[in-house]
């Protein structure tokens, strides 16, 4: 949901520059990646939804839940949310989060999806081709789709290179019908 995320990006951006001033931002993706992953447990989400809860007390929960995983700063960070009742776009910034993480690391995560199982070799040879092209760290994660019969599709963040045979006959379908 765009909307979603447009109230996300200014507390993804806030914590961003915090962690980022701390130089603890590996530590904050950690955690709010933790955040996420108890909110997202169906008790806590219908906990976190209740609205006999105060705010402190929704606080309360996550930081119990938590435990020593969770630094001063993003306790404080929980407090806010919990306070302005935007506890439901955790996900969101995190997500967000890692977005300026890899921005500004000049890194992308890259998935590649092959008719087969590509060797080492070609991983290799991929990873530095993408790594020259995209002016940027990769990261690759590589599965195999029997559905693209030959070939590739890559997916780098907005970025899709579909070169494969299923890609192909789709543009060729499309154009033949056009």
């Amino acid at each position: 949901m765009a909307e979603l995320k447009t109230l996300a990006r200014p507390y993804a951006r806030a914590a961003f520059e915090h962690a980022d001033e701390n130089k603890a931002l590996g530590e904050w993706e950690t955690q709010l990646g933790r955040l996420t992953s108890i909110c997202s447990e169906p008790k806590v989400a219908q906990a976190l939804n209740n609205p006999a809860l105060t705010s402190d007390k929704r606080a309360e929960l996550l930081l119990g839940l938590g435990g020593d995983d969770f630094s001063a700063g993003l306790a404080n960070f929980i407090g806010v949310l919990a306070e302005q009742k935007r506890l439901d776009l955790v996900s969101d910034i995190s997500e967000l989060f890692q977005a300026l993480k890899a921005q500004r690391e000049q890194s992308v995560e890259v998935h590649v999806a092959s008719a087969y199982e590509l060797s080492e070799q070609e991983v290799t040879q991929l990873s530095n081709t993408l790594t020259k092209t995209l002016d940027r760290k990769v990261s690759l994660t590589c599965d195999v789709d029997a559905d693209l019969i030959g070939g590739v599709r890559i997916n780098a963040g907005d970025t899709v290179i579909d070169a494969s045979v299923q890609g192909r006959l789709t543009k060729l379908a499309d154009a033949m019908n056009s």
